[in-house]
């Protein structure tokens, strides 16, 4: 997106600042210019006091005057874009309801998922938006939409339906390295997670590595993003909280690519999980907040509230949601690279997917926005990693190209328990015994990530057999989380 700067013009007719009193642009001051009184005042203000307020007030005040005059040139503009959409085309906001009638959807593994994740599905189903929707059977209940739930919308992008952490994703690194690799060298290997793994809101790596991703014009463009740049520029390569990992392990191939160059057989790998740390949740909640004011709907729904398209925010929001995906790719790339190198050997064949996203894909033959909030795309001959547990195997999988889901998958096994459900149920010494059970070494973790928190993995890929052909399946050896 362009950052469209204010036409130079010498004869412009200078603004008279005596009529402007104090430091600070008031809602006033840009009433004596012209603008209407409607919601274009409240943005502006809005925009200038989070973006803007260092500047001079009459820098602000000519550059006012001019998009006042002038507002097809700033319709591109970060920070008088939504102004001038208002003064070329004023909306009127208004409270949408509910339709009373479903789109189209379909469930797999229905009586495996909670009463609630179904009401939420089915709510969004009744959105004026919505196309047609799916649940996958790792699904439970979430904000908005119910995590595994899968929604096509009209030309329209629902935040909440994307979620916080936007491209939270999957990453598998296979060595051409036989399983055996692993035997003898825990130690080592668990030396290696914790020196060059980061969890958490503050642990960074020492030595920063650079990013092609760092160089992309929305940084510049968006000012939303361009106040996150520092952050994500010291996260890159590490990972967040929660279930976010970071795990060797062996992996089974049974059924190989021509292209991955290795035969069928077990060897060693390296799983990754975690999404686009502070910068996805800061765009996250900037741009719900915003749907929120646009699209004002009924309490049961309101964290379904969309941006359209065709708005600025619709396409600020699509541009800093895409960014936010190829940083999370990034960090995961960074995470690959700096545990290859310290284990010294090549990456031979990456395996990836994000799995909080939105995708532009057609729908019964019309272009629509596909939401996965926690799940996995699978669309046909599509690869993908879906994890079970840290006790519980993950697969290897192949989209079949499903239209009943959508093209989509599940992310995972799916909560059994919810976090709190985990610390009034479960003890850190059952957690252990757990752990020795199946012979995983875990570095970090919580009670809230117990491996008995989860659905049984088995029975999750036995009900969307008609969604992915499994390829190979991952076990855990060695896990690093969040502490």
């Amino acid at each position: 997106m362009p950052n469209v700067s204010a036409p130079k013009n010498n004869n412009r007719t200078q603004v008279n600042n005596k009529k402007f009193m104090g430091n600070k642009l008031s809602g006033r001051d840009l009433i004596k210019l012209g603008f209407p009184k409607n919601n274009s005042i409240n943005i502006a203000l809005g925009q200038i006091s989070r973006y803007r307020k260092k500047e001079k007030k009459e820098r602000i005040i000519n550059e006012a005057k001019d998009v006042l005059l002038h507002p097809e040139n700033y319709k591109n503009d970060g920070t008088w874009g939504k102004v001038a959409e208002g003064l070329i085309n004023p909306v009127v906001v208004r409270m949408h309801q509910l339709q009373t009638t479903r789109a189209p959807f379909s469930i797999f593994g229905e009586n495996e998922i909670d009463e609630q994740a179904k009401f939420q599905l089915y709510d969004s189903l009744k959105l004026p938006i919505s196309v047609a929707g799916a649940l996958m059977p790792d699904a439970h209940s979430g904000y908005g939409l119910p995590i595994g739930g899968v929604l096509a919308t009209d030309n329209a992008v629902i935040p909440y339906g994307v979620g916080v952490d936007i491209g939270c994703r999957m990453s598998l690194s296979i060595f051409d390295l036989p399983a055996s690799f692993i035997k003898g060298k825990d130690h080592q290997l668990q030396a290696i997670l914790k020196e060059h793994t980061k969890f958490g809101m503050n642990e960074t790596h020492a030595n920063k590595a650079d990013h092609e991703v760092f160089s992309r014009s929305e940084f510049q463009d968006i000012p939303l993003l361009k106040g996150l740049l520092s952050k994500a520029y010291k996260q890159l390569g590490t990972s967040g909280g929660g279930n976010h990992f970071v795990e060797f392990g062996t992996v089974q191939l049974d059924t190989v690519l021509p292209e991955w160059k290795l035969e069928s057989g077990n060897y060693f790998c390296v799983l990754s999980h975690s999404g686009s740390r502070g910068m996805g949740a800061n765009i996250a909640k900037h741009y719900t907040y915003l749907a929120g004011k646009q699209c004002p709907l009924p309490k049961n729904v309101q964290h379904l509230a969309w941006l359209d398209l065709n708005t600025h925010d619709g396409q600020e929001y699509w541009l800093a949601m895409n960014l936010a995906g190829d940083y999370a790719k990034a960090c995961h790339d960074d995470i690959h690279r700096r545990v290859a190198k310290a284990i010294g050997k090549r990456v031979v064949v990456t395996i990836e997917n994000h799995h909080n996203f939105a995708w532009k894909e057609m729908v019964n033959g019309k272009e629509c926005i596909v939401h996965r909030k926690g799940a996995t795309p699978a669309h046909e001959g599509q690869l993908g990693i879906i994890p079970g547990s840290m006790t519980a195997p993950g697969f290897v999988v192949m989209g079949k190209g499903n239209p009943e889901s959508l093209n989509s998958a599940s992310h995972g096994a799916g909560r059994l328990f919810s976090r709190a459900k985990c610390k009034s149920t479960f003890t850190p010494s059952e957690i252990k015994k757990t752990l020795k059970n199946h012979d995983v070494s875990l570095i970090g973790g919580n009670v809230d990530e117990a491996p008995m928190a989860y659905k049984d993995i088995h029975k999750v890929m036995a009900l969307q057999t008609e969604l992915v052909t499994v390829l190979g399946t991952f076990t855990p050896k060695i896990v690093r989380m969040d502490r």
